[in-house]
Order: C-alpha cells, then sequence, then structure tokens
C-alpha cells in the first residue's frame, strides 16, 4: 500500500514490525513504547498507521500519545492532537501507595519507597515517571511524606 503521504517514509513493513508492535504495546516501559512509536512513524503502511492510530488513542503516557499523532501528522493523517490526562490514571492509586508505604518498615527512606514501588507495580511508576517527567520524584516524595491514614 503505498500512499506517498511523506517522502521520507518507506511503503513496506520494518522487518522488526512484530517486535515493534509489542514494543509499542509494553506497559512496562513508556521509553520502549515511544521509540517504537517513532521507529513505526517511518513507515507508511496500513498496519504501522493503524498500530500508531491505537497508541494515540489508548496509550496512558502523554509523550507517547503526542509522538504518535506527529508521527500520524507526517504521514499525513488527519488525526486530532491528544490530551493531558487528568487526575488518576489508575483507580485507588492513593490506596496501593499507601500499601506500599506501610509494608515498609518504619524510618524507611523515599527511596526505598520509590524501589518497592518500581519492583511491585511497574506499570504505575513508569505510567507517572513518564508523564511527570522531571516532577516525577518529587510528586512522589510529596506523597510518601504525607501522614497515612487509616
Amino acid at each position: 500500500m503505498t500512499n506517498n503521504h511523506d517522502i521520507g517514509a518507506v511503503s513496506e513493513l520494518p522487518e522488526n514490525f512484530e517486535e515493534l508492535k509489542r514494543a509499542a504495546n509494553r506497559t512496562g516501559s513508556w521509553r520502549d513504547r515511544l521509540n517504537a512509536v517513532n521507529e513505526l512513524g517511518n513507515w507508511d503502511t496500513a498496519p504501522t498507521i493503524k498500530l500508531l492510530q491505537y497508541v494515540l488513542a489508548g496509550d496512558q503516557v502523554f509523550q507517547v500519545r503526542e509522538a504518535a499523532y506527529r508521527k500520524l501528522k507526517q504521514l499525513g493523517e488527519d488525526v486530532q492532537m491528544p490530551a493531558q490526562n487528568k487526575g488518576e490514571l489508575f483507580k485507588g492509586l492513593n490506596k496501593v501507595l499507601l500499601r506500599i508505604k506501610k509494608s515498609l518498615p518504619v524510618g524507611h527512606t523515599f527511596e526505598q519507597f520509590k524501589e518497592k514501588l518500581q519492583k511491585t507495580r511497574l506499570d504505575i511508576y513508569d505510567t507517572y515517571e513518564g508523564n511527570k517527567g522531571d516532577q516525577f520524584d518529587s510528586w512522589l516524595r510529596e506523597i510518601w511524606e504525607a501522614p497515612a491514614r487509616r
């Protein structure tokens, strides 16, 4: 399928399409998803465009959705800029974080809390790290410093 949307785009499937498809759906790493989106955007084919549209519609990390939007625009697709997610991205986030905090020994450090979150709920850690960017540590520290309520 040749659309000739973008002179630089190649109109055949990449050899590593299945690998890129898995990376675009990998919930444990927003960076892998972002890299996959950037690579997929170089291929002007129906399957790559469909996958980019899927990412644009459903990824929880704004940077990844925005990259999919930009790549689709470059390929000549009629798409809308994604909106930033507002509020909690995971239902019961505060309960999960409180449970992790309470599971640690009294007097634990912020780094121990952060590490336990990353080990036990990589999906939450990764998504908020991607969405918060440079503010991730300060956001997480604020939650960690908040008094535990029963």
